[in-house]
C-alpha cells in the first residue's frame, strides 16, 4: 500500500489534514463578478446609456426653459422665469391641458371596465382559450402607425365600416373625424380599441393568482356564480385595478402620436383633440421656440407628477 493510502487509512491520523500538511496555506480567493466591484461592470453600461438618453435631456430641457432659445438661431438670451410666467397667462396651455384631462378620465373608465369584463369573459373557461387572449391582446402589439390607419378607413364618411354599420339601423352618416364633438371621441375610441389589451393581461394573470378552492368553498355554501364575482373576484382584484388605474392614467396623460397622425397634426376640427403635447411639439418644432416649449413640457411634468402622487396616495388608504 502507498504511503498516501496508509495515511488516510490509519485511524486517528486524519488523512486530510496529512496531505495538507505541505501546503503554504489555502489557495487564493478569486475575486467574484457578481459582487463588490465586479457587479459594477454590469452595471455600467446600462448607466451610461441611461444618463446619456435620459438624465442628461433632462437636466439639459430644464437649464433650457430659463432661456428664450429658438431652433433656427444659435443666439439665446437668458429670462429666468418668464416663459413659465407666459404659459399661465397662455389660454391655449389651459385649453389643450384641458383637452388632455378630459381624454384621460374618459378613457381611463372604459380601459379599466372593458379590460376587466374581458378578462373575466376568458377565464370562466370558454372553448378557444387561445383565440380569445391572441385577439385580444394582438392589437396592443401593433404600432401606432398601423392602428391610426386602419381606424382612417373605418373613420371615412362615405365607406368607412362604422357608417355602413350605422345605416343598418337607419342611422346617417357620422364625420368621426370632421365633427368637433365627435374627434375627441374618435381619439378615445381607437386608444380604446388598441391599448386595452395590455390591461386584459393584467387583470387574467390576477385572476389566475386567485386560489381554486375559495370559490369552491363558496360554492360549498350555496354561492352562485354572480355572487362569487361580486364577494370573491372583484375584491381580491382590489390591488390590480389600482395599479392598472395608476398605469392607465399615466399613459392617458402623454397622448400624442394617435391623436396627431388620426388628424395630420392639425389637432382635429377646431381643434378639439389637440392634446398639450402636441403644442409643445408645435411650439419648440413649427414655431422654434425651444424654450417657451421646454417650460410647458415641465410645467405638465409637474402636473403629472401631483396625479401620480394623489393616486398613490388615495390607493393606499382603500388598502389600508
Amino acid at each position: 500500500m502507498s504511503a498516501v493510502g496508509s495515511a488516510q487509512n490509519a485511524p486517528g491520523q486524519g488523512g486530510p489534514a496529512v496531505l495538507g500538511a505541505g501546503t503554504s496555506g489555502a489557495a487564493p480567493r478569486r475575486r467574484s463578478l457578481t459582487s463588490g466591484r465586479g457587479g459594477l461592470w454590469f452595471v455600467l453600461p446600462f448607466m451610461v446609456v441611461y444618463a446619456a438618453f435620459l438624465l442628461w435631456p433632462l437636466v439639459y430641457g430644464l437649464g433650457m426653459s430659463f432661456f428664450d432659445t429658438s431652433l433656427i438661431s444659435s443666439s439665446q438670451s437668458f429670462v429666468g422665469l418668464d416663459n413659465y410666467r407666459q404659459l399661465l397667462d397662455d389660454p391655449q396651455v389651459w385649453r389643450t391641458l384641458g383637452i388632455t384631462l378630459l381624454f384621460t378620465v374618459l378613457s381611463t373608465v372604459p380601459l379599466v371596465l372593458v379590460a376587466l369584463v374581458m378578462a373575466l369573459l376568458v377565464h370562466t373557461g370558454t372553448r378557444g382559450q387561445w383565440f380569445w387572449r391572441f385577439a385580444y391582446f394582438a392589437p396592443f402589439l401593433l404600432p401606432v402607425s398601423t392602428v391610426v390607419l386602419i381606424w382612417q378607413w373605418l373613420f371615412q364618411g362615405d365607406f368607412g365600416l362604422l357608417n355602413a354599420v350605422l345605416g343598418w339601423f337607419g342611422i346617417g352618416k357620422v364625420g368621426w373625424t370632421t365633427d368637433p364633438d365627435l374627434a375627441l371621441w374618435s381619439t378615445i375610441l381607437l386608444t380604446v380599441w388598441w391599448t386595452v389589451g395590455f390591461n386584459f393581461l393584467l387583470y387574467l394573470s390576477a385572476l389566475q393568482a386567485i386560489p381554486a378552492t375559495v370559490y369552491e368553498a363558496a360554492a360549498l355554501d350555496g354561492a352562485g356564480g354572480w355572487r362569487r364575482t361580486l364577494s370573491i373576484t372583484l375584491p381580491l382584484l382590489k390591488v390590480t385595478t389600482g395599479l392598472v388605474v395608476v398605469l392607465q392614467v399615466l399613459a392617458s396623460l402623454k397622448l400624442f402620436d394617435q391623436a396627431y397622425i388620426l388628424f395630420g397634426g392639425s389637432g382635429g376640427p377646431g381643434g378639439n383633440a389637440a392634446p398639450i403635447l402636441q403644442y409643445v411639439y408645435d411650439t419648440g418644432f413649427v414655431n422654434y421656440r425651444l424654450g417657451y416649449a421646454s417650460a410647458i413640457s415641465y410645467a405638465f411634468f409637474l402636473v403629472i407628477i401631483v396625479i401620480a402622487l394623489l393616486q398613490t396616495r388615495l390607493t393606499s388608504r382603500k388598502e389600508s
